[in-house]
């Protein structure tokens, strides 16, 4: 299964009548592996601040953390490992594996 298929069949997909309106798989220095229609452009420097939370957890509280022309709060996550944004009644969940990031962007809670 590629990456694509991945995050079109797994991560897009429907459970209990919600979904995700986009999400991505990045290497880490924020190389597209696969990304739904919708995922938003970002920049080099929000993947760049995105790893450095990773590293240093609280780095991005000051500021909020950007994701193309969207700007989140980040709440609570799990250090080092899951970031979480809240932007309205929606957000972003950020997951960092060995060698990826798991992006999920959603409008209204799921």
């Amino acid at each position: 299964m590629s990456w694509q298929a991945y995050v079109d069949e797994h991560l897009m997909c429907e459970i209990e009548g919600h979904h995700l309106s986009s999400a991505a798989i990045l290497g880490h220095d924020g190389t597209v592996w696969a990304q739904s229609a919708a995922f938003p452009q970002f920049n080099p420097e929000e993947i760049t601040g995105i790893m450095k939370d990773f590293d240093e957890p609280g780095h991005l509280a000051p500021t909020g953390m950007f994701v193309g022309a969207a700007k989140y709060m980040v709440i609570a996550g799990e250090p080092g490992a899951v970031i979480r944004g809240k932007k309205g009644a929606g957000g972003i969940t950020i997951k960092k594996t060995g060698q990826a990031l798991v992006v999920g962007i959603y409008d209204e809670p799921m």
